[in-house]
């Protein structure tokens, strides 16, 4: 709804501003002799571009922070899941295979179910979760064993908080996305931009021409780019799994 509200009172200001100029011209007609000036459509096109490198500006901005605090809970929770992997010597001999095993278990989920899904745009399920909860589970020591002992039990729990803190920030940058009021103004204003400089300014010639495909060419790129960059864990300009796989062997990891 919010776009659509956005959609409707740019076009009510667009059509205000045709009838303003319908009633200057009829009220204030043109003399015969009065020459044409170009200065107004100059000014509105240098202000078009003007405001068009602003949305630009912005809508690269935010994908861009959005794909580095992807990165950033990636890194995060992978170093915190190795952290938990390196600690389970500290703990009872009976529970240090539980403990690596379910680190490697969600090292492996991440990777090979939950990596293709965000890159396809898809919700995660609870099953990543129900795997937390099993490091937390193998994490966990009788209060008989030695004070060493729960010592690493509890800097395994405080790792492994961590974990979770980063996967719910993973979880959330996989469904950040680029605002479509944004997305309109990119398309809109690049569209604008084109046919100012295709009406205006510069005379019809194969300079002309040049620029009009340099400029079109840029900003197709541009958009491209944006897009990409707004999938923060795509195959091309998104985060890799990298993190995961240099600390875990898993199998069928993407590349």
């Amino acid at each position: 709804m919010a776009l659509l509200e956005t959609f409707v009172v740019v076009l009510g200001v667009a059509v205000v501003a045709a009838l303003a100029v319908v009633a200057k011209t009829r009220l204030f007609p043109v003399e015969e002799d009065e020459e044409p000036r170009e200065d107004v459509a100059e000014y509105i096109a240098m202000m078009v571009s003007v405001l068009y490198a602003v949305v630009l500006g912005l809508c690269l901005v935010s994908v861009w922070d959005n794909r580095a605090s992807a990165a950033d809970h990636v890194q995060a929770e992978a170093s915190a899941l190795h952290q938990t992997y390196l600690l389970a010597s500290s703990l009872p001999e009976d529970r240090q295979g539980p403990l690596r095993a379910a680190a490697r278990s969600y090292a492996d989920h991440v990777v090979s179910v939950e990596w293709p899904r965000m890159a396809a745009r898809e919700p995660l399920d609870a099953s990543g979760w129900s795997l937390v909860d099993r490091l937390r589970a193998a994490g966990e020591v009788r209060e008989t064993t030695s004070v060493s002992q729960q010592i690493a039990a509890q800097e395994i729990l405080a790792q492994i908080g961590y974990v979770d803190d980063a996967r719910r920030g993973r979880e959330a940058a996989a469904q950040e996305r680029l605002s479509p009021v944004l997305w309109t103004g990119l398309i809109i204003g690049g569209a604008l931009t084109l046919a100012f400089m295709f009406l205006f300014g510069i005379r019809r010639s194969f300079t002309h021409m040049v620029m009009v495909m340099g400029l079109a060419g840029f900003i197709a790129f541009t958009v491209l780019l944006i897009h990409q960059l707004d999938s923060p864990f795509g195959e091309m300009l998104g985060t890799s799994s990298e993190p995961f796989t240099r600390y875990f062997a898993v199998r069928d990891s993407p590349a």
